[in-house]
């Protein structure tokens, strides 16, 4: 009896040890499986994450239209206007901007009102106009007349778009008929102690 109780309790802790180095055996062959579905997780969320970046960047905005006289023009369109073609695109930081391109001999396509006002929410940056009164200015006791100059949009170092003088009006075609609208400003407008009267370039 004795020899059967030592038999089985022998038998019990060989059972037990078996037991335990069975689990550690599992145990250790789980660990490389759950490593590696670990694994093939981390694969999958990285390659949705990449999938959703693709989406963002395949559903970004487009870039707006470029204005000309209020009017919106897609991308990649075309206008005439004063002698010229200009291409709506885009500048460096994705703003939408006139590309003026060659000179051609027919009628603008665009309407053409003139600097004659602030160009912000009527043009966009690289739209050009004749000058008007509007972009007159003062030299000394001298009116500059603006109707004697071409101006371009031009943003300035904070973004906000203003006319610059871009050349003698000579360099736009004026529809048969029309032209230049010279100014019914008078020099006296002009102080002598004035050096510049508006600031050139800032309207």
């Amino acid at each position: 009896m004795m020899h059967s109780r030592a038999a089985d309790s022998y038998g019990r802790d060989m059972l037990t040890v078996e037991s335990d180095s069975v689990a550690t055996t599992s145990r250790r062959e789980r660990r490389p499986r759950l490593r590696g579905a670990l694994a093939i997780t981390m694969a999958a969320i990285a390659a949705t994450g990449l999938v959703g970046a693709a989406a963002g960047s395949a559903s970004a905005a487009p870039a707006a239209d470029c204005l000309w006289a209020g009017t919106g023009h897609a991308q990649g369109s075309t206008v005439v206007a004063g002698g010229r073609v200009f291409t709506c695109a885009t500048d460096q930081l994705g703003a939408p901007r006139w590309n003026r391109g060659a000179a051609v001999r027919t009628p603008s396509t665009v309407a053409n009102p003139g600097a004659s006002a602030a160009p912000a929410g009527t043009f966009s940056a690289g739209a050009q106009q004749p000058g008007t009164e509007y972009t007159d200015y003062c030299v000394g006791t001298q009116l500059i007349d603006g109707s004697e100059s071409v101006y371009e949009v031009v943003p300035d170092a904070a973004g906000a778009l203003r006319w610059k003088a871009a050349g003698p009006i000579s360099q736009w075609t004026f529809a048969p008929g029309t032209g230049p609208v010279p100014t019914t400003r008078s020099a006296s407008l002009c102080l002598p102690d004035q050096v510049i009267w508006p600031a050139p370039n800032s309207y």
